[in-house]
């Protein structure tokens, strides 16, 4: 099973000179959480998720009409081919700790977003039949992702 047969094609993606609040309507319109930022050739140049514009507006004190993608965006993007072995990319998920991966063809343009939360909406238990995208490869993705907070996560009293 390669990336391409789980994908979501044709993703949502915006220019990294679109502003917060157009970003945030975006995000919002099509329900999900991360938007790969592109340039005209549909090249990535980064990913901006829900978390990234509430910390770029909570530590700029600016209205989100005065920031673009690319001020708040990530720039060490995690990306898969689309003829990447599904495998390989959790591989890529758990060394990078990220839920969302763009996925890029062989020319490196945008193609689709890979998401955890559709990888766990596919995978089979694995009942000595050996399924192609199993319960177990999955969780134990989300499970290496969530590590760290589990470790920095101290009691309050």
């Amino acid at each position: 099973m390669t990336v391409q047969d789980m994908m979501r094609r044709s993703p949502r993606s915006c220019p990294p000179s679109l502003n917060l609040a157009a970003v945030t309507e975006l995000l919002w319109s099509c329900g999900c959480g991360a938007l790969p930022v592109v340039d005209a050739r549909k090249n990535v140049l980064g990913i901006i998720t829900d978390r990234d514009i509430c910390v770029a507006l909570g530590t700029r004190d600016r209205r989100p009409s005065e920031l673009t993608a690319e001020q708040a965006m990530s720039r060490k993007v995690a990306i898969c081919k689309s003829t990447d072995e599904i495998h390989t990319a959790l591989e890529i998920m758990k060394k990078r700790k990220v839920r969302r991966v763009p996925v890029v063809g062989n020319t490196g343009q945008l193609e689709g977003v890979l998401c955890l939360s559709d990888l766990i909406l596919q995978a089979r238990h694995d009942d000595g039949s050996d399924p192609e995208l199993s319960y177990e490869d999955v969780m134990g993705t989300l499970k290496v992702i969530y590590w760290h907070h589990s470790i920095l996560m101290v009691p309050v009293c």
